[in-house]
């Protein structure tokens, strides 16, 4: 290939950006959020978090202080950033309070190990890679933080820090994930992200995917550009806009150089290192998207193979013998229902040709040949990058498959120039550049799909390791791991429950399958989580009279009914009839038990299937109810939500990807369209009956997929027939999920791409809720028995909210004064002793909650005696909202005395009393009892 160089200089791309926001939609949906949070009557409201932290969690990039290795932080791909100061054996979140929890990328500045530079946005251009909303800094450790702009960027790639100078800044942007823009490229900035000059950019569906800096010569820069276009129905991970450039003069022009390396539509995403001991060594990790088509071998046994019937006529089918026909419907997994004799009964009636067997699984073409793609290539460059050469000695079966959008990492030891790492789902290692491989994954226990590698400088051999599940150390050059997974970053898809007592809480996870654990669950504290299934964890729905039958699976629709107490797994996913079309399952296909009758289970993919036994056996209920657009590579025009009415057996509600609505009051017997008034073509969220009125229905919809972060949430009373928006107050922000509560029904919860919400007068008006971090709520649900919220986040695990008080105070919130039920305590005759001096001593408490609906200075909390006495008076917040008072149930008048120096105090004895929150001249009670 012939060398050329195409020059891009400041010159073509004159213009400065500074850190006001490009996108005023994205800044004042921020500005919004932090006022809805500042008003929030729920500031100070308690969500606790239960986990798990088992599973880990997607880790997109690990910053250390090289001065100091026991201070580094990890980010995740939509959980925000985590530090420790003790090397991993603690960790605590410090990006919470900013915009955007999804991180791209991070780099602390080498020369002050106080100064963070974060790239919001993740950049592995996954079906769940949030957009970001710019760069930020902390230039003190992670206390505080300044936004610097670059917003409308959405996903970053990579972040630079000049060695010697931390007000020198580069950053590369992949740009949108779903659309065309132009603020994609390498910005560079030289007064520490106060104002951004775009110093290469290549075309509106080019980004910068990666970033890399000569460690002898800071002038010296190389990016990879990565041209690829994804939509909700096909994604492209490639083109001729990819590419490898460099600049010699600190990232102020830029030259194309590609000497010896691929070049047009098959370069994909491309990882870059450099090595530090030879600076002239630059590794170029690429995702080739060249298609690889083998004509598949013949097999020398007679038996019969799906292409057979491609050209089959029917009389050649019924001449076939009954037990070759049977075994091959045996072996290519058709439905048990169909057999030999079923086959050439329907040959006969003219139902099908004998070309539909060979189409059951798709198109019969493809069944001619194994289809693969090249997937992972090493390039080597020992000149600066001017020329490359290919370095695996044999192909990279294995490393990316189809999917190496999702990697792209590849690393240089700092004292090797031929001890070199890539990853994708394994992880590999070479000692001779790049020539040959082994395996490092396989000892301890280690979580395939790999994301992040730190080599310590001073120590080649130490290793941090980030990947789906999570944080894994070694200090043996990968040989023996170590999994540091005692952070709540579960990316959750769903959640659910079941009646034990305590209950147990049920969800399916990204890359880490379902889980189930205790309600009462305390990180790092309680038992790990069970693991039920594996894959992308989708539904899951226990039975409510045996837990011990569940049913869950994976992505697609591939769904088991799994009995935990015989360990048995019986797939129920339902089949479509030969000659009819194969059927389209969402990646996060629905799966729900009908409230009316748990042994009623329904499944969607273009048609909404029912079975009456535990998905034994399964009916199409309805016709295809999507738009049935044209596919591409990834399911489309598929059912994505569905919702029975659990006032009314057989009133369902149906919504799909591609934009339809529809609703049935006769368990599938008719179906009819209602998405009029609702908007055009976007992806159905969610759709939930209400528990309360029969005609009441809730819709999120949900732009997401074409880069559109507006809200989307409707309320209809008549099943559908009007719309009305519920968007109110709230900023423009992705929704997933809206429900109703099954007590009250003026209180709604939403959860968002941006945090969780609740309403108070039926979508009137919502507020925030504080205490669940701005990261994606991706399933909501409200325990029908214990009336807590639990909130499945994609990103902090799962959340539990009491909303008991919610209920009632919703719908009457301008009430002065409420005191919400008191629980009754043991008395011990050992409050206030210490067991050893050492130990601290043992003191009683009680919480207080109640509500202000009328705010004041403050509130007087009064607790009296069964005979009305006097006992406690304790100053409370007056301000408007739920508050939290704690009582350590000492007295001024009452109850025995513990110490001498205290001699006013003493503790309560037992019997009943009553506490009494009095706001102005309007006041309330309640009772309990110290027994």
């Amino acid at each position: 290939m012939n060398k050329f160089k195409v020059f891009l200089s400041v010159l073509i791309l004159p213009f400065t950006l500074f850190a006001q926001d490009p996108s005023k939609e994205i800044a004042d949906s921020h500005t919004r959020r932090k006022a809805l949070a500042e008003k929030s009557l729920l500031k100070g409201y308690e969500a606790r978090n239960i986990g798990p932290v088992v599973q880990g969690g997607r880790i997109v990039d690990i910053a250390v202080n090289e001065t100091n290795s026991k201070e580094y932080y990890v980010a995740y791909a939509s959980g925000g950033i985590f530090k420790t100061t003790n090397r991993g054996i603690t960790f605590s979140p410090v990006f919470d309070d900013q915009d955007a929890l999804g991180i791209g990328d991070m780099a602390l500045a080498p020369s002050d190990s106080k100064i963070l530079y974060v790239g919001t946005g993740e950049n592995n251009s996954s079906r769940s890679s949030y957009a970001g909303s710019g760069v930020y800094k902390t230039a003190d450790g992670g206390k505080t933080w300044q936004h610097l702009g670059l917003s409308n960027t959405q996903h970053i790639g990579k972040v630079i820090v000049h060695p010697q100078n931390p007000d020198i800044v580069w950053v590369a942007s992949v740009g949108a994930l779903y659309t065309h823009n132009e603020d994609r490229g390498v910005y560079r900035s030289t007064d520490g992200g106060k104002t951004w000059n775009k110093t290469l950019f290549v075309n509106d569906s080019t980004g910068i995917i990666d970033l890399v800096i000569n460690p002898a010569n800071p002038d010296q820069l190389w990016a990879s550009a990565w041209e690829r276009t994804r939509k909700a129905w096909d994604f492209k991970g490639s083109g001729p806009g990819s590419g490898i450039y460099r600049s010699d003069d600190g990232g102020q022009t830029w030259s194309k150089t590609m000497d010896g390396f691929p070049e047009g539509e098959i370069v994909g995403r491309i990882g870059l290192n450099v090595s530090a001991s030879s600076p002239n060594i630059i590794y170029a990790f690429l995702d080739n998207q060249a298609t690889v088509k083998k004509e598949k071998k013949k097999k020398e046994d007679k038996k019969l193979k799906l292409t057979d019937f491609r050209d089959m006529t029917a009389q050649h089918l019924l001449d076939l013998s009954d037990d070759q026909l049977n075994e091959f419907l045996k072996d290519n997994g058709f439905p048990k229902k169909y057999n030999a004799e079923r086959i050439k009964k329907e040959i006969r009636q003219g139902k099908y040709q004998p070309v539909a067997i060979a189409e059951y699984f798709g198109d019969a073409n493809d069944a001619l040949f194994n289809t693969s793609t090249v997937g992972a290539e090493l390039y080597r460059s020992d000149d600066y990058g001017d020329t490359w050469k290919k370095m695996n000695s044999y192909d990279l079966e294995g490393v990316y498959f189809t999917y190496g959008y999702y990697f792209g990492e590849v690393r240089v030891a700092p004292d090797n120039p031929d001890l070199v790492y890539i990853f994708g789902v394994p992880l590999l290692k070479s000692t001779d550049g790049g020539v040959t491989y082994s395996r490092l994954d396989t000892i301890g226990d280690v979580h395939v799909d790999h994301q992040a590698l730190w080599i310590n400088p001073k120590d080649s051999q130490h290793l941090l390791l980030g990947n789906d599940g999570g944080l894994y150390e070694s200090y043996d050059e990968g040989a023996n791991w170590r999994h540091i997974n005692n952070m709540p970053v579960g990316q959750f898809y769903t959640v659910n429950v079941d009646m034990d007592k305590p209950y147990n809480v049920y969800g399916g996870l990204q890359d880490n399958g379902t889980l189930v654990g205790s309600s009462k669950s305390v990180p790092n504290r309680t038992k790990h989580w069970e693991q039920l299934f594996g894959g992308d964890g989708m539904f899951v729905s226990p039975d409510p009279r045996d837990n011990n039958i569940v049913y869950t699976g994976f992505q697609f629709g591939n769904y088991y009914r799994v009995n935990r107490k015989e360990n048995d797994f019986t797939k129920v996913t339902p089949q479509h009839d030969i000659g009819e079309d194969v059927l389209r399952f969402n990646w996060r296909t629905p799966l729900i038990l009908s409230d009316h009758n748990p042994d009623i289970v329904y499944i969607a993919s273009q048609r909404l299937y029912r079975s009456l036994d535990r998905g034994d056996s399964w009916e199409a209920i309805s016709p295809d109810l999507t738009k049935n657009k044209p596919q591409g590579n990834v399911p489309f025009s598929t059912i994505s939500t569905v919702s029975e009415s659990p006032l009314k057996f057989g009133l369902i509600y149906v919504g799909t990807d591609d934009g339809n609505v529809h609703v049935s009051k006769s368990s599938g017997g008719e179906w009819m369209d209602i998405s009029e008034g609702l908007p055009k073509d976007k992806w159905i969220a969610s759709i939930f009956a209400s528990p309360h009125h029969e005609g009441e229905v809730y819709v999120s919809l949900n732009g997401y997929r074409e880069d559109d972060f507006s809200t989307y949430i409707f309320m209809s009373t008549d099943y559908g027939k009007s719309w009305k928006s519920l968007k109110s107050n709230l900023p423009e922000v992705v929704v997933n999920d809206l429900i109703q509560d099954p007590v009250n029904p003026d209180l709604l919860y939403l959860g968002t791409d941006h945090g969780t919400y609740t309403s108070f007068d039926k979508g009137n008006t919502w507020m925030m809720v504080n205490q669940v971090p701005n990261v994606a709520a991706y399933d909501l649900m409200v325990h029908p028995r214990e009336n807590e919220l639990v909130v499945g986040t994609h990103g902090r695990s799962i959340y539990i909210i009491d909303v008991k008080p919610f209920q009632q105070v919703a719908g009457n919130t301008d009430v002065a004064v409420k005191i919400f039920g008191v629980e009754n305590i043991r008395h011990s005759e050992k409050w206030g002793e210490k067991q050893y001096p050492y130990l601290k001593s043992f003191d009683p408490e009680m919480d207080i909650r109640y509500y202000v609906g009328k705010p004041t200075q403050s509130v007087s909390i009064e607790i009296y005696n069964e005979n009305n006495g006097l006992v406690r008076k304790i100053e409370g917040n007056g301000a408007a909202g739920f508050h939290k008072t704690k009582w350590d149930v000492k007295t001024t008048s009452y109850g025995k005395k513990k110490k001498k120096d205290d001699q006013e105090w003493g503790y309560a004895g037992k019997g009943k009393y009553t506490i009494k929150v009095v706001n102005g001249s309007v006041s309330d009670k309640a009772s309990f009892e110290i027994k």
